[in-house]
């Protein structure tokens, strides 16, 4: 029996295990797929964003990735960030189960005492001390009975979804600026030649030349924690991929000689289920810089809507310089006493959810939760009952940018 248990392998979840297992717990670390890094290697996310107060390890996360030639500035390379991981998780000690789908949990008197997990026509139960929910859906408080929301107050839509891919063989010389690509994309649209409710062509660059990372696939109105709308949802991405790409390699001559490079293993999810937790998070408290009592990290990336029902995309930015708190209190539930969730599926609104859903903050919330149910652990206490300012006060000494 391991003291943690952590339920989904990204950035949070990576961060979560990590830091309980520095705490002296016993950890297992639980991720669907065959290798780490959620939406950095599955979902084939990149670059990182920008934001005050990405300390700790995602800091250390970076530099690991630098060791290994993965990293240019904020972009990195998707499949080295796999074993940079593996490495680092291995080192750590953590106990790693791959190809694990959680399908339920046993929850008495406020506690979840096991969980089952199902994988080749196997089923395993695993009992812990304490849980930590970083699946970016919520699967496991949803099992535990924990309140959700979905979606935006007013009709439950979510923002699109995305499949990112990865294109080589591109011409530098020849490469268009992004406001002129997007031109050329946006009269495609008019012509009836693509069909794709984004206002934009969204194209980064990757750590070498000749590559170009498209993040421009826009499906709307699914529900992503539908396994038959999550299926349209991935059906239609990958349409809308091939008539981008067809249409890149027929019209623009940077793409002439271009192939596709790598296609995310699953759809990118913004949003989806979030708790409701023992505070939530409002766009009120982003935008007014709103500092707690109980933050146990910051961010100042800016409220980043992508329209839930076609075009546009609404940026809200905070002041330059000026950050908002997450409050340890959005990452719990009263509903059940030994379940901590990091990541997008915090405590927190529509709005709220739009900025801190980005990788580093992910990963900040994860190392705070992560010692966070260590402290219970070792104090045999709900997680209700951590007490904050010592969380505080080890937090920042293991790299935190807290106040």
């Amino acid at each position: 029996m391991h003291s943690v248990i952590v339920v989904g392998g990204g950035p949070a979840g990576v961060a979560a295990a990590v830091a309980a297992k520095r705490e002296g717990q016993s950890v297992l670390l639980i991720e669907r797929y065959g290798f780490l890094g959620g939406m950095a290697t599955a979902g084939l996310v990149n670059p990182f964003m920008v934001t005050l107060g990405a300390g700790g390890l995602y800091q250390e996360f970076l530099e690991r990735l630098e060791k290994w030639d993965a990293r240019k500035d904020r972009t990195f390379d998707g499949e080295l960030t796999k074993l940079v991981l593996d490495e680092w998780l291995q080192e750590e000690g953590v106990d790693i189960l791959f190809h694990g789908l959680l399908t339920d949990a046993e929850v008495e008197g406020g506690y979840i005492k096991s969980i089952k997990v199902v994988g080749k026509g196997e089923e395993l139960e695993f009992a812990a001390s304490y849980f930590i929910d970083c699946t970016g859906d919520g699967d496991l408080a949803k099992l535990a009975g924990v309140p959700m929301n979905m979606g935006r107050e007013a009709d439950g839509l979510c923002q699109p979804m995305t499949t990112c891919f990865q294109v080589g063989g591109v011409d530098d010389e020849l490469m268009l600026t992004r406001e002129e690509l997007t031109k050329l994309y946006l009269e495609a649209k008019a012509q009836g030649k693509l069909n794709n409710p984004r206002e934009n062509l969204l194209w980064f660059r990757t750590i070498r030349p000749g590559e170009v990372h498209f993040n421009t696939t826009r499906v709307v109105g699914k529900n992503p924690v539908s396994l038959q709308e999550l299926t349209e949802a991935e059906l239609e991405a990958r349409r809308q991929l091939a008539e981008t790409f067809a249409w890149l390699k027929k019209e623009v001559p940077a793409f002439k000689n271009a192939y596709i490079m790598r296609i995310a293993a699953q759809i990118g999810v913004r949003e989806s289920r979030t708790i409701q937790g023992a505070y939530q998070l409002t766009e009120d408290d982003v935008l007014s810089c709103r500092k707690f009592d109980d933050a146990i990290g910051k961010c100042s990336y800016p409220i980043d809507i992508h329209s839930p029902q076609g075009e546009g995309t609404r940026i809200a930015a905070l002041p330059k310089g000026e950050w908002y708190e997450i409050p340890y209190r959005t990452l719990y539930s009263p509903a059940v006493e030994n379940l901590l969730v990091a990541g997008r599926c915090i405590s927190s609104t529509h709005e709220a959810q739009a900025s801190l859903r980005i990788m580093p903050t992910c990963m900040v919330m994860g190392q705070a939760a992560g010692v966070a149910a260590a402290m219970a652990s070792a104090g045999n206490l709900p997680v209700s009952q951590v007490p904050v300012p010592e969380l505080q006060a080890k937090l920042k000494a293991k790299g935190a940018d807290l106040r």
